[in-house]
């Protein structure tokens, strides 16, 4: 998962100790999907990390890796956890993103996603800000 991560610009980028603590015994509840290319000894072709805060999902981080992007990974790892949502029960699932991300933006807003809100100067290393979205499971 750190080396996909680390490789693409547009992640959340977490310490080493920051991963060790995702799955943590007392740390929050998280779901992690992996995409792979079975067909190539298992490549991973994307991840996504959630958080599980009872009805209320939060995306923390989503990864294609570079030569995957535009064939639907992306989009099939946000349905598989809308789904995963909706059958524990959440309510709503949430997500910040960079401003200029526009093939993210793209992804969320094809599937239903709606903007809430901004977060001023979010991001570092650009400063940026963060878009706030989110998609109630009702309306799936």
């Amino acid at each position: 998962m750190r080396q996909i991560e680390q490789m693409t610009d547009t992640a959340a980028h977490w310490s080493d100790a920051q991963y060790g603590a995702l799955f943590s015994a007392d740390a929050p509840v998280r779901v992690a999907l992996i995409a792979a290319d079975e067909s190539s000894d298992a490549l991973i072709m994307g991840l996504l990390i959630a958080r599980c805060l009872g009805d209320e999902w939060e995306i923390e981080n989503i990864i294609v890796e570079a030569q995957h992007r535009q064939q639907g990974v992306g989009s099939s790892l946000v349905r598989e956890l809308l789904q995963q949502a909706r059958t524990a029960g959440a309510a709503s699932v949430i997500l910040e993103v960079r401003e200029s991300n526009r093939p993210a933006l793209v992804l969320y807003e094809s599937i239903g996603f709606k903007a809430e809100g901004r977060r001023e100067n979010y991001y570092q290393d650009p400063a940026e800000d963060a878009l706030l979205y989110r998609i109630k499971i009702a309306d799936l």
